[in-house]
């Protein structure tokens, strides 16, 4: 049997190991998330420094190992340089990359995870520093598609009813239940609110460095509109808004996967210091 193996993938972790390589998390089309080290990475002028940077898409060749594989060779088919050059990019590429992660299976092709992850890079590169809220919150969106677990956004996921938000009225509103998977009227909002004493705790507990995720919580019409356009495969060209808007759907997504996950986002805490934490506190309770 072959001590080697050549697979596709894209680096999603980087770490130091050892006096001069790296250890890396890749996933893989063909065998899913593996882990492996880039020997001698972290010397000068090595053929390995650039393509063991994060999100590089390289054709591996690895030797495995007893406890870790070994890439031996990387030819680089693919980089998203210019996310590394805007920190909102930067950011928002970390949370799309540990979303990736909580979803990603080992020992199995991971075909589709891959093509997605890479195609809503790519997007994220390409679009301008004030739309990056809106593309993260399309690929979030999408990558829990793919997992089986999106949100319900055109219909009460209690009562069925179709929910058609108002944009003209500014005082419409339906709402968002985490725990009964996506979007509710107000009334079965108020029923949730009251089957969860008022408050929403969960079976995820963010650290003490940020607040509960409420989960139940009233949307505006604008932010259910917002919502049910994530769910197309392309975002719509004409869905540009105020930051404000799609940070509160960043953060109702945010909430949504970390239950459903029951994992932590922990780059998620960078939005939060990148988007003018100022201007999108939290209202008090």
């Amino acid at each position: 049997m072959s001590r080697t193996y050549k697979a596709i993938g894209i680096n999603l972790k980087s770490m130091p190991f050892g006096e001069a390589d790296r250890l890396l998390t890749v996933l893989t089309r063909e065998f899913g998330l593996i882990r492996a080290v880039a020997v001698g990475a972290r010397k000068q002028n090595s053929r390995l420094g650039g393509r063991s940077g994060l999100f590089v898409v390289n054709d591996l060749l690895i030797a495995k190992g007893r406890s870790l594989d070994k890439i031996t060779q990387a030819d680089t088919l693919e980089s998203y340089p210019k996310l590394g050059g805007d920190l909102r990019k930067l950011t928002a590429g970390q949370y799309l990359a540990e979303v990736t992660l909580q979803q990603a299976l080992s020992d199995q092709p991971q075909d589709d995870l891959f093509y997605l992850l890479n195609e809503h890079l790519a997007r994220l590169e390409r679009s301008p520093s004030s739309q990056v809220l809106a593309h993260l919150s399309h690929a979030v969106f999408q990558l829990l598609v793919l997992a089986g677990i999106a949100p319900q956004v055109h219909q009460c996921c209690v009562t069925q009813t179709i929910l058609k938000p108002d944009l003209a009225d500014s005082s419409w509103q339906a709402g968002f239940s985490t725990i009964g998977g996506g979007a509710v009227t107000l009334d079965a909002l108020e029923q949730l609110q009251i089957q969860d004493g008022g408050k929403g705790t969960g079976k995820y507990i963010p650290s003490r460095h940020s607040k509960k995720a409420r989960l139940n919580m009233p949307i505006s019409a604008i932010e259910l509109s917002l919502l049910q356009e994530l769910a197309s495969p392309d975002l719509p060209p004409n869905s540009a808004t105020a930051e404000e808007a799609w940070f509160a759907i960043e953060r109702l997504l945010r909430y949504y996967a970390q239950y459903h996950f029951d994992q932590p986002i922990r780059s998620a805490t960078l939005i939060d210091s990148c988007f003018a934490p100022a201007l999108f506190s939290e209202p008090s309770a």
